[in-house]
């Protein structure tokens, strides 16, 4: 089951699957905009899903399962983008994203358990980011989602082991989708212009530049995700780019380098 499958990399680990030969079920907000590749499918079920409709979460996780009989991985896929800088985004604003991207994950992942522990296993693959392990300008309160993310999938990992449910978070750099399309990404209704010139308001130039030019290929990554998911044992953490993989190694860099002078007074905390 797929969450967001209607497009992006949703869809394309969707494409993935079916021609691996899984049955799919592929829940989308408006599900007869599915591709008709997707709708013509024999082995796709389209579902009416919201994430942030705990009701529609209800009724599509009981379709899916009657339909199907069980459903053994859930791709929590479904999310949305917050660029600006945080003196700019209101509580609203930032309520919004974290609605869909955490509380609708929570919810999803929550309704399909019982199934899964039921069948004795199970795998869960949250659509984290690459702004999941390192905090970026202009993208505070959509990397504190995804921080959340990555933070929720490793604890399901260490609680679902003797239920021999497995939980991995992707982490994808920048690809080539329609995510940062005004459908999918938002931006503060009121922007400051002290930030003009600045590595928030660079992101924001950045954005509208860099839609749907972005290096990475979406049919790729789903491809690429969908066959670690079928592996025997997932990954706690799975970036997808270069990108991803360039900065993970940047980040781990600086955090050993800026600790290493500091180890020994860290450590000195402890009582006597």
């Amino acid at each position: 089951m797929i969450t967001g499958g209607a497009r992006g990399l949703g869809l394309e680990i969707t494409r993935a699957a079916l021609a691996g030969g899984q049955r799919v079920a592929v829940g989308a907000r408006r599900p007869e905009q599915l591709p008709d590749d997707i709708r013509a499918h024999p082995a796709a079920l389209a579902v009416r899903l919201d994430v942030t409709d705990p009701a529609q979460v209800e009724a599509a996780v009981a379709q899916v399962a009657e339909h199907f009989g069980t459903i053994d991985v859930l791709v929590n896929n479904a999310g949305r983008g917050l660029l600006g800088a945080l003196e700019e985004i209101t509580d609203a604003e930032a309520r919004a994203v974290f609605d869909v991207n955490v509380f609708g994950l929570v919810a999803m992942t929550r309704a399909v358990l019982p199934i899964m522990r039921r069948a004795g296993g199970g795998k869960l693959v949250h659509i984290g980011s690459r702004s999941g392990f390192e905090g970026e300008p202009g993208v505070s309160m959509y990397s504190a989602t995804k921080f959340a993310v990555a933070g929720i999938s490793e604890a399901l990992a260490a609680e679902l082991a003797p239920f021999n449910i497995q939980s991995m978070v992707v982490e994808p750099g920048v690809f080539r989708t329609d995510f940062l399309d005004p459908s999918s990404v938002q931006v503060p209704a009121k922007r400051l212009a002290a930030y003009d010139g600045t590595p928030a308001h660079v992101t924001l130039d950045w954005a509208e530049k860099a839609n749907h030019t972005q290096l990475g290929d979406p049919a790729k990554g789903g491809s690429f995700i969908y066959q670690v998911a079928m592996g025997e044992v997932m990954p706690l953490h799975l970036p997808v780019g270069q990108d991803a993989l360039d900065r993970r190694e940047v980040v781990n860099d600086r955090i050993a380098r800026e600790i290493e002078p500091l180890k020994g007074a860290s450590a000195a905390t402890a009582h006597a």
